[in-house]
Formats: C-alpha cells, structure tokens, sequence
C-alpha cells in the first residue's frame, strides 16, 4: 500500500518512514517536498491509498493545493499534518476536502489510528474538535436543526470522524438506518459531505469545551 507525505521537513518524513510501517508489512512511502513533486509522484503512482499534506509547503498555499488535489483527485483520501491546529485552521482543512487532520504533535499511536480510520472511509479530527456531549448536541440537533434525538447521536458520532459501520455498532442500528439518519443530517447542515459536517459544526460553535449553537 502506497502513502504519499508532502512536506519540505526531512525530520517529518523521516519519523514517518518509522511510525507508518506499522499499519501493514507492505507499507511504500512516498515523499514530495513541494507541490510539482507531489502532483508528480501522483501520476507516477495512480495506486496511491492516502496522501498525508503539510499546509506550509514552499511556493504553495497548502488549502489551495488540497482544493486542487481534491478537484483532480477525488476518489484519494487526503488528512492533512500541520503543526498549526487551532479550529479555524482544522475546519478550512476539512472544508477544502480533507478526510482528517493530524497534529504533528501527535504520538505514533494516535497517528496510526487517525491513518486507519481514514483508509477505512472514516474522518479523523483532532481530540476535542466539533464533539459535545450527546444530550448537549441532542438539543441543538433538536432545537436548532430539528433533528430527532437519535439523528443527533448519529450527528455526534460524526463529529467524531466514524465510519458508518463503527456507528452502527456504537448505536446498535443497522447499516440502512444510519445512512437514513446521515441523509437527514446531511440535509438539516445543507452540506454534502461527513467532512463539511464537522466543518458546518464547529462553525456553528459545538465543540467540547464551548457547546453553543448559532443558527
């Protein structure tokens, strides 16, 4: 399985060529310093599973290229690694396309669990990012978007960056049923992807630390 990591910082490649291995014995890293040699290792490699982007790449604006990868890739996971991580950035991050975002203050363990959870069709936000309690986001959901209750235990768990099968087994609903309640969410947020939701969420204030909602 081929990982692609754009970023100008040896040091970072380098801990990556020992921290990713650890997903499967049959791990190829791939590097890009710049925005030529990333869309170049992509032709090179149509194959790719995943790309790993810094946002401060030299002579590119990192959104602007993850906008670009996103238009003429659209199929290729892309999560975002950056050392800048405060909610604006994350959520421009996940509402440019990005299917996660890693701090590059992370340990290898979280990093590894953020990369799993992308491959396996998730989203992976950092811890604390657009979550609020379930009765604290039932009532938003409720009052503000008109949601049931359960479609805003299904709404959290979103926030979260899991997968509908990890939902499934989390609510004890069937696989149908919560991508009748992601429908539904997807349409009370007018968003059209499980990345903007976290992105529309934060936007509108919910997150652990400041449950708010704004209409």
């Amino acid at each position: 399985m081929k990982l692609l990591v754009v970023d100008d910082h040896p040091l970072i490649v380098h801990a990556l060529r020992e921290v990713l291995p650890a997903l499967a014995g049959d791990i190829e890293l791939l590097a890009a310093a710049t925005r030529d040699e990333a869309l170049a290792q992509i032709a090179r490699h149509p194959d790719c599973a995943l790309v790993l982007l810094d946002l401060a790449l030299p002579g590119a604006h990192g959104l602007d290229l993850l906008a670009e990868l996103r238009h003429t890739h659209p199929r290729l996971p892309i999560v975002v690694l950056s050392a800048t991580h405060d909610q604006a950035t994350v959520g421009a991050a996940l509402a440019a396309g990005a299917r996660g975002f890693i701090a590059k203050t992370t340990d290898p363990s979280g990093m590894l669990d953020a990369v799993r959870t992308v491959l396996a069709g998730g989203t992976h936000v950092p811890r604390g990012f657009a979550r609020a309690r379930v009765l604290e986001i039932a009532g938003v959901a409720v009052d503000v978007l008109g949601l049931t209750p359960r479609q805003s235990e299904v709404m959290l768990l979103l926030a979260e960056g899991k997968p509908n099968k990890m939902i499934c087994r989390a609510l004890r609903l069937s696989e149908g049923t919560v991508k009748v309640h992601v429908s539904a969410i997807l349409r009370a947020l007018n968003v059209h992807s499980r990345s903007q939701v976290v992105a529309e969420l934060a936007r509108r204030g919910i997150s652990g630390e400041h449950p708010v909602a704004r209409p």
